[in-house]
Formats: C-alpha cells, structure tokens, sequence
C-alpha cells in the first residue's frame, strides 16, 4: 500500500523550480536597477537634489540644513560631477592651472570637513574657512536666515570655527592621503610627490585657505593673521586674509588704510617665512560697501606689496533695493549674500581690476547665480569666481550647470580671453 501512495504521488505534477537562466535574469535585473538608482543619486545633476532633495533641506533650520549637509559630504555621501571640464574653461593663475573657473567661496566648509566632496561637485577651487586661531562658538543663534524669494541669506555667524589646530590636523591628513594614494597608483616616492603636486592634492584643482582674527584681538592688531599663514600656509595654493567680515568689529583693515598696509606686510613677510615651495600667495578679501577713494587706497597698497590677488567680495550690510521677501527677516541684523548682492560686487570688481591695471589677480564674488553672472565677472575683470549661496537654492548640479551655460555662450571663445574684456574696451 505504502509502494502505490509512493508511485501516485511519483505520477502527480511536480512545481517546477525556477531555472539558473532566470535566477540570473532576476539577479541582473535587480543589480541593474540598483546600480542605475545609484548613478542616477550620486550624479549631481540629477534633477532629484534640485527639485526633491534641496527644497526637503529647506523645510529644516537654516543652520541645523547645515550641519546635516556638511555631515553627509564628510563622510562622502554627497553627489560627484562626472564630466569632464571643456577646455574652454581652464586658466592659469599663479603659475597653476586650473581646469574650471568656478570657485566654492569660505564660509560653507569653516572647519575643513568637506573640502574633498567639494571637489567631487566640480568646484575648480575650494577656500575653506575662515580659520581663528582659537576656537569661538559665533554669535547667538539665531544667526543665519533665508530670504527665499530673493534667492539671498542673511548671516551674522560670528566667525563660529572650530580653530587652527584642528583645521590643520585635518588639512595635513587629507593632503597626506593624496599624496600617498597617488604614489601608489603612479609606484612613485612619496615625498617626491608631496613637493611637486598642489595642496589640494588634486591635479588642477587649487585650494584656499581663509584665515581671519579671534573676536579677543584688537581692531589693529595683525597677529592672528600672522599665526594662521604660519600654521596653515603650507596646506594652501593661496591663503586669504579676511580683513572685511561684517559680523565682527575687530576687522578694520578694509576700511583704514594704514592697518590695512601694516596687516598686508606682516602677511606676507609671515608668508616668506615657510618653506620653499609652501608659500601660497596672500590673498585679501574686500568688502562690497568701500567708498571709492577706500577702494583706490586698497589699490594702491595692493600695488605696492604686490598681493597674490584681492576678492571682490564679501557680504554687505546694506539692503539693496532688490532684496524683497520676509520684512522681519530683511531686518534682521547680518551680512546680505545671494542675488541681491550681485550688482554692489560686481561694481567693485570691475572698479578694483581698473586701479590695478589688471596687475593683481581678481576673483569675483557676490550674487553668481548662473553662467551669464560668471561671464559678468569675468569681462569686469575676475579670473575666476566664487559661488555659494546660489547652492543653497540650487542644489549640487548648479556647479555643472554653470560650466556647460559658460562654454555654450563663449561660442569657442575661452574663458580666460574675455578677462577684463568690458574694462580694456
């Protein structure tokens, strides 16, 4: 009886069990979704970090999107430019080229975390900072607000950062871990490597640092600047003293000449006193809001020590007529960055580059939002550009989408032939 039940259950159908053919179409399908998903979130020009991911940020606290965003691109899970740069946009400046014109301004990577996903964006340059020597929380919060409707940010941070030591422990082991991954890929001398690459530790890409005073320093004194360019000088293609940050009181070297001159030569005699083949040019930062007779002195002085470049320019405390949007938060007390600040930096770009003679290096800063905003600064004279509020808006992808706008409207032209081109003509 057991032998029949065996043999009718034997007869019976069978489940067929799914072939190894379709066990690894199955298998393939899924690793190509996933893999096309994953290209697709870690391209940063997928339409989802403008239209999904940023305006998700936006619902958060100005300063705690911040934190959150500087977190994630710490530990690199931040989106990557994958294509290449045109030729059209590279330049030269101070004897290092640079593969694109466009620069992240200090002020979004302080304490030196996400310099390296910075650069995976696209940015040609990245300045980092600005640096005190001691750490300092800032000032109160709140301190930073949006003006959404004028695509503009109100800040008044204080120069919070977490101080020189730290920063350099940080600079030092980034730039270390280039150097050392580029001589095992190239089977080359470490220390031959270290002396020849740039401080970013990545070809064509230049990195700044921004340095700047301790709310505890006097409004003359030059010290701290002296300090950082010592302690961090070495890790930089170009260092930048802030000597016109509107949320401290003690910067007074943008407006009074005499500090300003005796700031610039302990600068750089600080500067000349790393070793060869460490000293970055000395970069000043200037202020959107000086007279003209201020901006021809700074010129002047600039001239006379032959500074590696000036930045035009900071944020400004006025309220330009442009700036619509949220009347408290308008009158909130702060630095204006964003759009509305465009025309006051532009105006000091094009005026800066005139009284030098195109002699200094300018690089424009202030209200870029886009490719033709870029190619603004560039005939009033910037060599290159710094963006950083127009991320906030834009997300990721703006870096990429403003080197394609920049090569499209050259129409075969190249970046660096329409330097200045507006100011010579």
């Amino acid at each position: 009886m057991a032998n029949l039940a065996r043999r009718a259950y034997s007869a019976g159908p069978r489940k067929q069990q799914p072939s190894v053919l379709y066990n690894t179409m199955w298998a393939a399908g899924v690793i190509g979704v996933l893999g096309f998903g994953g290209l697709y979130l870690t391209d940063a020009s997928a339409g989802i970090h403008k239209y999904v991911i940023t305006p998700a940020i936006h619902l958060l606290d100005p300063e705690q999107a911040h934190d959150i965003t500087i977190m994630a691109m710490k530990f690199r899970l931040s989106p990557r430019d994958r294509k290449p740069d045109d030729d059209a946009l590279k330049i030269n400046i101070w004897g290092k080229d640079i593969s694109n014109p466009i620069g992240m301004a200090a002020g979004f990577d302080k304490n030196c975390n996400a310099t390296d996903s910075l650069f995976d964006l696209g940015y040609g340059v990245v300045e980092v900072g600005s640096i005190t020597p001691e750490p300092q929380s800032g000032n109160p919060k709140p301190r930073l607000f949006r003006v959404e409707e004028s695509e503009a940010v109100i800040n008044r941070m204080g120069l919070n950062n977490v101080g020189i030591d730290v920063c350099k422990d940080r600079l030092r082991s980034r730039f270390w871990k280039h150097v050392i991954n580029q001589s095992k890929t190239e089977k080359q001398n470490a220390t031959d490597i270290a002396t020849s690459i740039n401080r970013s530790g990545i070809e064509s890409k230049l990195l700044g640092i921004n340095v700047s005073k301790n709310h505890s320093a006097t409004e003359e004194s030059y010290d701290d600047f002296v300090k950082g360019i010592k302690e961090l000088g070495s890790y930089a293609d170009y260092v930048v003293i802030n000597v016109s940050c509107p949320n401290v009181k003690n910067l007074g070297a943008n407006s009074n000449t005499d500090t300003l001159e005796q700031t610039i030569c302990a600068a750089i005699e600080a500067r000349d006193s790393l070793p060869d083949g460490r000293r970055p040019p000395v970069v000043i930062k200037i202020g959107p809001d000086n007279s003209d007779e201020q901006l021809h002195d700074i010129a002047d002085v600039a001239l006379k020590y032959r500074v590696g470049g000036i930045i035009t320019t900071n944020t400004t405390r006025q309220r330009p007529g442009s700036l619509v949007g949220d009347e408290e938060k308008i009158a909130e007390t702060g630095g204006l960055s964003g759009a509305p600040l465009k025309d006051l930096s532009l105006g000091t770009t094009r005026k800066m580059y005139k009284l030098t003679g195109g002699q200094i290096p300018i690089i424009g800063c202030g209200g870029i939002r886009n490719a033709d905003d870029a190619i603004a600064y560039a005939k009033a004279g910037a060599s290159f550009v710094q963006i950083y509020t127009t991320m906030i808006y834009n997300g990721p992808g703006i870096v990429r989408e403003i080197k394609d706008g920049i090569v499209s409207k050259l129409e075969g032209k190249r970046w660096k032939d329409i330097i200045g081109q507006d100011v010579k003509g």
